[in-house]
């Protein structure tokens, strides 16, 4: 499997993976409240702050779900504006993104410097994304036992990104299993709590799942954020997450479905910035000197000095050179090699000791 993964793009070749810059994606979720302008100002919003993507979600309530008033199709929730009640059928009426958005939200996106791409929930949804032809797709960690949807987006041959939520063990190797018997290389999973509140429970979070998908499967792994706060997030990248997913909205205190647990502008673009210096910090592997002001302290390591006066001819000894500080002579490896020779010179005491003082 693919360790990273790479797509074309109208911004030209995308990798992500080790050793390329986090992937920050800006989900907008139902935050756009159905409103368009809404919608295109979280864009903005998102670019201005540094995202890398922004994703949808591409469904209609009757491709989620039936309009059925049965207690199964019932949704309770504490973590709206106010406690739900309500059918599923009516949730996703409410918060779905109207598909004659798509096409002018994804050219908003890409002129302002971002990827855009979606999580499909059903073929015709495939279908419709394919027709737009967005580079990569994102499975919501709901749809993950979803196989016939799996195949589906598999049939597209691009990258596959991959929540797994609240699924065993079992259920992702089955999920990886079918992408890969379906040729999909390029795979990412999202570790990710399905939590879904503006107060994250630490005890739970277990980022450590993070480093063991990514050895158990082979592939990139990442983060993808229902919980509130920048915290969890900048630890997540500290352990290893390639990309990182997080819902935002425009105003602190904006009321719609998702809007608990997604953080407003401002906070995001601490988030991005903070992962910036995060990166920087890391860096790459490097050895030697960095910059100006080490190339100057470099010179107070050891080297040979001499301590006393000496004569043309006098041999070197331990009681007229030694190894201190600063670094202006002969490096201390050959001290004893210098031990014994004989000066070619007369030297004066405190002068770093050179080849050309040695006979």
């Amino acid at each position: 499997m693919a360790k990273f993964l790479s797509f074309d793009s109208k911004l030209g070749k995308i990798s992500i993976g080790n050793g390329f810059p986090c992937f920050v994606v800006a989900e907008m979720s139902a935050n756009h409240n159905g409103n368009l302008k809404r919608a295109r100002s979280i864009i903005h919003g998102a670019a201005s702050a540094g995202a890398n993507a922004i994703k949808l979600q591409t469904y209609l309530p009757s491709t989620m779900t039936i309009d059925c008033e049965k207690d199964y199709f019932k949704v309770q929730s504490k973590t709206g504006p106010q406690d739900w009640n309500k059918s599923l059928y009516s949730l996703y009426q409410s918060a779905h993104t109207p598909w004659e958005w798509h096409k002018e939200l994804k050219e908003l996106t890409e002129s302002l410097g971002m990827i855009f791409f979606s999580t499909p929930f059903d073929s015709t949804s495939v279908d419709f994304l394919e027709a737009l032809n967005v580079p990569l797709y994102k499975v919501a960690s709901y749809e993950l036992t979803d196989l016939p949807l799996l195949k589906k987006i598999a049939s597209t041959k691009k990258p596959i990104i991959l929540s797994t939520g609240f699924a065993s063990l079992e259920e992702i190797s089955e999920a990886m299993q079918t992408l890969r018997d379906s040729n999909v290389e390029q795979i990412a999973l999202l570790y990710c709590v399905t939590n879904y509140s503006d107060n994250p429970d630490f005890k739970t979070t277990n980022l450590s799942t993070i480093q063991d998908l990514a050895s158990r499967f082979n592939v990139v792994v990442g983060f993808s954020d229902n919980t509130g706060g920048i915290d969890i997030p900048l630890q997540a990248v500290d352990c290893g997450a390639s990309i990182l997913e997080k819902h935002i909205k425009l105003d602190e205190d904006f009321e719609a479905t998702d809007a608990s647990f997604s953080i407003s502008m401002t906070d995001f673009g601490n988030l991005v910035m903070k992962i910036r210096q995060q990166e920087l910090i890391f860096g790459e592997p490097f050895y030697g000197v960095r910059n100006e002001n080490e190339a100057y302290f470099r010179n107070f390591r050891r080297s040979i000095f001499i301590v006393r006066d000496i004569q043309e001819g006098e041999i070197f000894t331990e009681d007229n050179i030694r190894v201190i500080r600063p670094a202006y002579g002969l490096e201390p490896k050959h001290y004893e090699v210098i031990l014994g020779k004989i000066s070619k010179v007369d030297i004066s005491r405190g002068t770093p000791l050179d080849w050309n003082h040695v006979k």
